[in-house]
């Protein structure tokens, strides 16, 4: 997808996206309320993404999204390259940017592994690694925890609380970006505004067509329809 409040913006990515047939652009966006909208619908595997645009700014949307595909920044500006390569970024193309640099990023992209979802790969480390202790905003301070401490996320708005046993933290992050620092493997999405650690998950029971998830403190969350797959492989 091209994301851009400008259209001869989204007009250059498409005109120089032309010579790569094997990419197809499923849809383009021009403020950043649409493009959160139509990256969960669409799902894309890459999104060209300005930063400063009406509605929603690029960091904003990223923070805001369910899926998270691969990303490409587009900006007139500078100052946000450090910003947006803490957030995984492919490249950073600054406008006015040529054809040449446009398939120098375009190389860099096809050097990678085949598209997988970023919440089971990193774009700068093969094999990923992820951490074992996160830093958390807590009063005012940012508090050191271990990951493995984590029984949940849960989306609230733009937001994302962090649940422990003993406290919860809330992070100005949206729930996908956090995601990407966890083990898939260990932290399952049961829901859009859901992601549970397996190692806390008690039970599953149905009622009345739909499947529960009971965690070891006895809180319970419904499953999405759209997740129940990646529980039911769990099912031996």
């Amino acid at each position: 997808m091209v994301i851009d409040d400008e259209e001869h913006g989204r007009v250059l990515v498409k005109q120089y996206l032309a010579a790569y047939v094997d990419f197809f652009v499923a849809g383009e966006c021009a403020n950043g309320i649409e493009a959160v909208k139509f990256i969960n619908m669409l799902e894309p595997d890459l999104i060209f993404l300005d930063i400063q645009m009406p509605g929603a700014s690029g960091f904003e949307v990223l923070q805001r999204i369910d899926h998270v595909p691969d990303v490409i920044f587009t900006t007139a500006f500078d100052k946000y390259a450090i910003k947006a390569f803490e957030m995984n970024a492919i490249d950073y193309l600054l406008k006015p940017y040529t054809k040449e640099r446009f398939d120098q990023t375009m190389v860099r992209l096809k050097a990678r592994p085949a598209f997988l979802p970023q919440l089971a790969m990193s774009t700068f480390s093969k094999p990923h690694t992820y951490p074992e202790r996160i830093m958390v905003e807590h009063q005012k301070r940012f508090k050191n925890i271990a990951v493995d401490d984590i029984m949940y996320l849960k989306a609230d708005g733009d937001y994302t609380e962090i649940c422990t046993e003993a406290l919860t933290y809330l992070s100005s992050f949206g729930i996908s970006v956090i995601a990407q620092k966890f083990d898939p493997a260990k932290f399952v999405r049961i829901h859009r505004s859901v992601i549970v650690n397996l190692s806390y998950v008690k039970e599953l029971y149905r009622d009345i067509g739909k499947t529960f998830l009971v965690l070891d403190n006895g809180l319970e969350f419904n499953v999405g329809r759209s997740y129940l797959p990646a529980i039911k492989s769990l099912i031996v």
